[in-house]
């Protein structure tokens, strides 16, 4: 019996011209799509007019379909001789899951191959025009996940700070933990952050304060997900955006 391929493809921070050329060429031709919430309807419109699609969107608190679930999903469908494309935002290895779905797909004998794409924070930094490495404040960038079991007891030192760069991926509910964790780590309350809400996209926002004052900030102006947290010296720069890919994207 015939094998189908699962690709797992990641879509980007949103516009739909930020995909890659590899991205696009499969969602085109795919007849089986498994695809997150962050996936906007511009990038969906390129589906074939047969395709099926299946979503398996979370948020927050509530998962339509656990990761385990999803997995089996992918697997079944490429061993009915189907080629699956996963199709998610930013890029399937930064904190998309993409490792424990290529894990799932070689236990089970099924080819796989990954397409990346844009991830969140790239694409956040190009479209606010925050350098998240700079020779002037940073040379060592980290991504960190903010929503995640035992953050608290996670191991942070070092990584924010003079010279450093710290992007927390999920980190606006967890915010006052997050700035808590930071200054009890040593890092000055005063340290410039900034809050990237639905980067590369038409209603972008881009909000920037102080780590003491990042709960606050978070809280005031009612941010949602998706959003990124940027905190170090990058985000007080007085940097100059060339091309603003939300602009570009509402034009």
């Amino acid at each position: 019996m015939q094998i189908g391929t699962i690709y797992l493809v990641g879509a980007g921070p949103g516009p739909v011209d930020l995909l890659t050329l590899r991205a696009a060429r499969l969602i085109e031709a795919a007849r089986v799509i498994v695809h997150d919430g962050l996936v906007g309807p511009d990038i969906l419109a390129l589906v074939r007019a047969d395709a099926r699609l299946i979503s398996v969107a979370k948020q927050r608190a509530r998962h339509t379909m656990p990761q385990d679930e999803i997995n089996a999903l992918l697997v079944r469908e490429a061993m009915k001789g189907r080629d699956v494309v996963r199709l998610k935002g930013g890029d399937p290895f930064i904190f998309g899951r993409g490792g424990e779905e290529a894990e799932a797909a070689r236990a089970a004998g099924v080819p796989v191959e990954v397409v990346p794409g844009i991830s969140a924070a790239n694409g956040a930094a190009a479209a606010s025009g925050i350098a998240l490495t700079h020779r002037d404040a940073s040379s060592i960038v980290s991504f960190v996940a903010g929503q995640c079991k035992g953050l608290a007891e996670q191991n942070w030192s070092g990584l924010a700070g003079k010279g450093r760069t710290l992007v927390i991926y999920m980190g606006v509910s967890t915010a006052a933990q997050i700035a808590d964790k930071l200054m009890a780590d040593g890092l000055a309350p005063s340290m410039p952050v900034a809050v990237i809400e639905n980067a590369a996209r038409p209603e972008m926002r881009v909000l920037r304060g102080l780590l003491a004052g990042l709960p606050e900030l978070v809280e005031r102006e009612a941010v949602q997900s998706p959003a990124l947290i940027v905190i170090g010296e990058v985000t007080a720069r007085d940097n100059v955006t060339l091309v603003v890919l939300a602009k570009e994207a509402a034009e």
